[in-house]
């Protein structure tokens, strides 16, 4: 079998398969003000869409970073609604039954229901997303435009964690026949935290108490994956045993072919950018996506090239190991690499896709390393001679030379190393700690004699972890107020104030934590207050007009089913909140609006899908916590070559011993 498949793969199980178009990093935006490069994003997604609809997949899974801004330009954010809208919206029945509860799911939203149940919406292909590093959440409201096309009925969006010290994971639960996918996310967090939160024990992931040995796990995650320090990545070891497959986004190189963890017993798959946001070697690769189909405890990952891409070639050379000589003038070496430029452009031509929307000019890059006496080319005017041929001119050549090595000085050991580098220190102390030991080490002239440590430690972290931006003024102010009173009050000679002072000091040095607790809580009450003073609280929506607590109440517990409608199937109600150990609801009751009925031979597809479907007990889904060291004792999983096409989904066993 191909692995550059337009098409569906023509099984006869389908009432059974989930396919599933996966991409992730988009990055919609990027050289938005490019007048060569600014359309580059947008077309590119338009491809992804494309081979959504030609696959008829189920739905598109998007692993953050859609934007390539928090904030994208207007541009930007109607090229993709356009977009969606374009070729996600329609009659086409949707044959995934939504079974968790929804109002966990996507608590952050507005409209906490899936897109595709929304009575007012016509959607073909729901398109799921978490957000990455580049679109994350921030400002008032914690929102991002992922928000905006949440609200707009267009996205999905789903993994937005809440908190800063644990994060807790309740997964989309969905049922395609007798398949059922559990589809766990978790937007981006900065690495630092998330290693400290797992490390800590302080993330949990949700699963179905019952039956949960027959759910597909899939988690979506948006996390350094290659180590670029000792906590500033997510190791794969720290992720849960049960998960069969991780869509990792935020790496841009395509390694979409699913590589096994024997460790933890799971694949993962990293699709890789879309686009090249950068010229190194890992965007030099070719950028495909992800067609996944997923049968009972199977899966099958088909790679589909991307055509739309601008071409990037990049090539290192070492002058040192080419006949050139460092005494050779500039322009034997501006000759050099203007050959080395006709080169790749000449493969750039053979190599062309054909495709009407893929750019004509490429993107080059030379990494010439001029170790041994070399001269340099300036940049801007090598360029010039390629402006009508090169995307890039201006950074066409990158030069670096190697780090001279002193051989007169000796290795030092690993065991001598470690008295030295501590990368755990720094990341297991406290903001407050170390405010604390910072005015301790302090000179006299640099101590507090007004504030206490214990206070303004507690308000820097405040600060830092919740971004309170007013935390620290407001500390200020609360216990100058305070020490004020408190002068007031002894009324001392103009000689013994500094004398007082330093009693109060000697008495909020015994506070104890409580106490601190209680002051610093007072100040974030009134920080709070002011904010809301000043409407800043508000967000756009009010929930003055929303109801009693008993209507909000009685809506939550009320299904939104669209069994009646070709295809979908009835979905999961939006019960009580399926937290740990909650149970969460299934509505049966069918909608009058059909907008297709879709019929087949023998009946129509809904009668063929809900046939297969094992339905929930009455009770609903339990969920309970996940354990690394309880699981499957077993678990069947795998992927499937191109030459296993006739055993499309027959895997082999991958066992499990877990710990009970």
């Amino acid at each position: 079998m191909s692995n550059n498949q337009d098409s569906a793969n023509g099984d006869d199980d389908s009432e059974n398969t989930f396919k599933l178009l996966v991409a992730t990093d988009c990055h919609i935006g990027y050289k938005d003000k490019d007048p060569e490069r600014c359309n580059d994003s947008l077309v590119t997604f338009e491809e992804i869409l494309q081979h959504a609809k030609k696959n008829e997949v189920d739905m598109v899974l998007l692993g953050g970073d859609l934007f390539h801004e928090n904030k994208p330009s207007r541009k930007a954010m109607h090229g993709v609604m356009a977009l969606i809208r374009r070729y996600c919206m329609g009659d086409k029945p949707i044959q995934i039954e939504f079974l968790s509860d929804q109002c966990v799911n996507f608590a952050s939203s507005k409209f906490a229901h899936v897109n595709y149940e929304d009575p007012n919406l016509n959607v073909s292909i729901p398109l799921f997303s978490i957000h990455g590093n580049h679109d994350d959440p921030s400002g008032l409201g914690n929102m991002c435009a992922l928000d905006i096309l949440s609200v707009a009925g267009l996205v999905n969006y789903f993994g937005k964690a809440t908190s800063l010290e644990s994060v807790e994971i309740s997964p989309i639960l969905l049922q395609k026949g007798r398949t059922k996918l559990a589809l766990y996310g978790l937007g981006s967090i900065r690495d630092e935290r998330l290693h400290r939160i797992f490390r800590d024990g302080n993330l949990s992931m949700l699963r179905p108490k019952e039956d949960k040995d027959s759910w597909f796990n899939v988690l979506v995650f948006h996390q350094n994956r290659s180590k670029h320090g000792e906590t500033n990545y997510i190791p794969e070891q720290f992720l849960d045993n049960f998960l069969d497959l991780i869509i990792w986004g935020h790496e841009h190189e395509c390694k979409i072919d699913p590589s096994w963890n024997p460790e933890r017993k799971f694949f993962v798959s990293q699709p890789g950018s879309s686009i090249a946001t950068s010229l190194s070697e890992g965007e030099s690769k070719q950028k495909h996506v992800c067609l996944l189909q997923i049968r009972d405890k199977a899966m099958k990952c088909t790679k589909i090239r991307l055509e739309t891409v601008r071409q990037f070639y990049l090539e290192e050379i070492v002058l040192s190991e080419t006949s050139l000589d460092p005494v050779d003038n500039v322009e034997t070496l501006r000759i050099y690499c203007e050959e080395k430029v006709e080169n790749l452009l000449d493969r750039a031509a053979e190599e062309h896709t054909g495709n009407p929307k893929q750019p004509k000019k490429p993107l080059i890059r030379l990494k010439i390393d001029y170790s041994g006496g070399f001269d340099v080319i300036n940049n801007p005017r090598f360029g010039q001679r390629f402006v009508e041929r090169v995307a890039n001119p201006k950074d066409m050549l990158a030069f670096h030379r190697k780090k001279e090595v002193n051989a007169t000085k000796g290795k030092v050991c690993k065991e001598e190393l470690d008295k030295f580098l501590k990368p755990e220190a720094l990341d297991s102390t406290r903001v407050e700690d170390l405010v604390k030991q910072y005015f301790e080490d302090a000179t006299e002239k640099n101590q507090l004699h007004i504030l206490s440590e214990k206070g303004l430690g507690k308000a820097v972290e405040e600060f830092v972890d919740k971004e309170e931006k007013e935390a620290i003024i407001e500390l200020v102010h609360y216990q100058l107020q305070k020490t004020q009173g408190y002068i007031h009050k002894r009324q001392p000679t103009e000689e013994s104030i500094d004398d007082e002072i330093q009693n109060l000091k000697t008495e909020r040095k015994k506070m104890s934590k409580e106490e601190v607790m209680e002051e610093v809580s007072t100040v974030m009450e009134k920080v709070k207050k002011n904010r809301e003073d000043r409407g800043e609280e508000l967000t756009g929506f009010s929930d003055d007009n929303s109801g009693s607590d008993s209507e909000k109440a009685n809506t939550t517990r009320r299904g939104r089913g669209r069994g009646s409608r070709g295809g979908r199937g009835s979905r999961g109600g939006r019960g009580s909140r399926g937290g740990r150990g909650a149970k969460t609801t299934t509505s049966t009751r069918g909608s009058a609006r059909g907008r297709k009925s879709a019929v087949s031979t023998g009946g129509s597809i809904v009668d063929s899908f809900t046939a297969q479907i094992t339905r929930p007990p009455k009770g609903g889904i339990q969920f309970e916590d996940s354990d690394s060291d309880t699981a499957l004792s077993t678990k069947q999983t795998g992927a499937i070559s191109d030459s296993e096409e006739e055993d499309f989904f027959s895997m082999q066993s991958a066992s499990k011993k877990r710990k009970r």
